[in-house]
């Protein structure tokens, strides 16, 4: 494979780590074969290629495929702009993006900023921002937006911090980051006798691994304001809190955009994984009441036997939801009640993970539980009732696989030497733009290890392979009047 940083004094990007694939079938292994046959054929030496020969050289392998199928669209997606597949075409557009030099040059910068970034990990990683408590971490980081030149930097309300690169279309080109972290890793925070610290191209510490993310975001923006291009569409970058208690501050965001914003991107990684779907995962606590007691004063109505009841009926229907395919699965993983020995207790309750592709089936899901719930509360004499735990919306868009949004993701990835899986199965920010109706794609990958712990990690080569990824990807899809065409158009 011929790499434009194979170019003399170009220099290397920071993610050169080929994942491993299983192509489907033999047939489309030999496709592939053919294909680098008739490139070794056709392509001079790497030595005998000047730099714009190099991103002439440059092509991309065929499109992956996917045989999940695309389920219970939303209607406002049908007529979606960003869902398109009759935009540029990436590949092209990103040969031609790789070959001018105002491009080449914010990539230059950005691959410089490796030291940098990692100090500015340090300090926005060593805030303690548990979800729902994030003000000082987004206050941060709409310092540094500001700082670098993003245009109406604010702090809303949930709080999330968003900067706008301008554009002249109207519409909007929006990259997402998270902002909170769990409340463990903020524990360890509070408990830690020293903050992150940069060591053998780590950042070392709690707080460092999901606010890695955050850094990658913030440098390609630094790199993109570098080249002092003026995209079609905004560039919208924004750090959304309360992630893990209920993905509030992308509903907000959702909502503030509205239709102004043609796509999300979510940035979880370096873009070796891809989602461009949402898993639907409701979840519900399954609750009871019956009247309390000592075991002298007899045993039934029991909320025991009710909730014991309920639990077994709805797993043996479980067996008709289940579908692999659609990702369509029901779990009872908790089941709680009493305390003692010798009183029957007067409540108790039991977990329900209801989740699938298509947020219809999980509907269907409610709908029979609601009825099995009656019945039992009618043959047992205890009150069941559902009470809502956490809800992720999801579902699909039609046409999304083959749309300029994931075609440029995977574009960028494999000129990264990335060969991106695709998965229609997202569970992040993602999903609530997804369900909205707006196309979305998540960027996965590796940031690091031991998230969670004290021990706690993010990679800098990493962080910054996902700040490359979001910089080119900002390029393709915002587009640039005049030197490229947006592939969201």
């Amino acid at each position: 494979m011929h790499r434009i940083w194979d170019s003399p004094g170009y220099p290397r990007p920071f993610h050169s780590v080929r994942s491993t694939v299983l192509l489907p079938t033999l047939a489309f292994q030999v496709m592939i074969l053919r294909l680098l046959l008739a490139t070794a054929m056709a392509v001079p030496a790497t030595s005998q290629l000047s730099p714009s020969a190099h991103a002439a050289a440059f092509s991309a392998a065929p499109a992956a495929t996917s045989s999940q199928p695309l389920l219970a669209p939303q209607a406002a997606a049908l007529s979606h702009p960003g869902i398109s597949g009759q935009g540029a075409d990436p590949d092209a557009r990103l040969r031609q993006a790789l070959q001018d030099s105002t491009v080449r040059h914010g990539l230059e910068a950005l691959r410089l900023r490796g030291p940098a970034a990692a100090e500015l990990l340090v300090e926005i990683g060593g805030i303690v921002s548990p979800s729902g408590e994030e003000l000082e971490r987004a206050r941060r980081v709409a310092a540094e937006m500001e700082a670098m030149g993003l245009q109406d930097v604010r702090v809303d309300g949930s709080p999330n911090a968003v900067g706008v690169i301008p554009g002249q279309s109207g519409r909007a080109v929006v990259f997402i980051s998270t902002l909170d972290d769990l409340a463990t890793v903020a524990a360890h925070q509070r408990a830690a006798e020293i903050g992150p610290f940069v060591e053998d191209g780590r950042v070392v510490g709690p707080g460092t691994n999901t606010s890695s993310i955050t850094v990658s975001m913030l440098e390609a923006a630094r790199a993109y304001l570098e080249t002092g291009l003026q995209p079609e569409h905004d560039l919208v970058f924004a750090a959304v809190a309360q992630e893990e208690t209920g993905l509030r501050g992308m509903r907000a965001l959702v909502q503030e955009l509205g239709d102004r914003a043609l796509a999300y991107v979510d940035i979880l990684g370096d873009g070796r994984s891809i989602s461009y779907g949402g898993l639907a995962i409701h979840w519900w606590r399954v609750r009871g009441e019956g009247p309390p007691g000592h075991s002298l004063g007899g045993g039934l109505p029991n909320v025991n036997q009710g909730l014991a009841r309920a639990v077994d009926r709805i797993l043996t229907r479980s067996a008709e939801w289940q579908d692999a395919e659609e990702r369509t699965i029901l779990n009872v993983a908790i089941l709680e009640s009493g305390a003692v020995f010798n009183h029957k207790p007067a409540e108790g309750w039991f977990s329900l993970d209801l989740r699938s592709l298509d947020l219809s089936r999980v509907h269907e899901m409610e709908a029979a539980v609601g009825e099995i719930l009656a019945e039992v509360s009618e043959e047992t004499g205890i009150s069941l009732r559902l009470e809502e735990e956490q809800q992720m919306p999801g579902g699909q868009i039609p046409g999304a696989l083959a749309s300029g949004l994931v075609r440029s993701s995977v574009a960028v990835a494999r000129s990264m030497e990335l060969e991106p899986s695709l998965s229609p199965a997202g569970s992040s920010n993602l999903n609530v733009a997804v369900a909205a109706g707006i196309p979305a794609i998540g960027l996965g990958g590796s940031r690091g290890g031991a998230r969670g712990d004290p021990e706690e990690w993010a990679d800098v080569s990493a962080m910054m392979g996902a700040a490359e990824h979001v910089y080119l990807l900002s390029v393709l899809l915002a587009g640039v009047p005049g030197r490229f065409e947006a592939t969201v158009p």
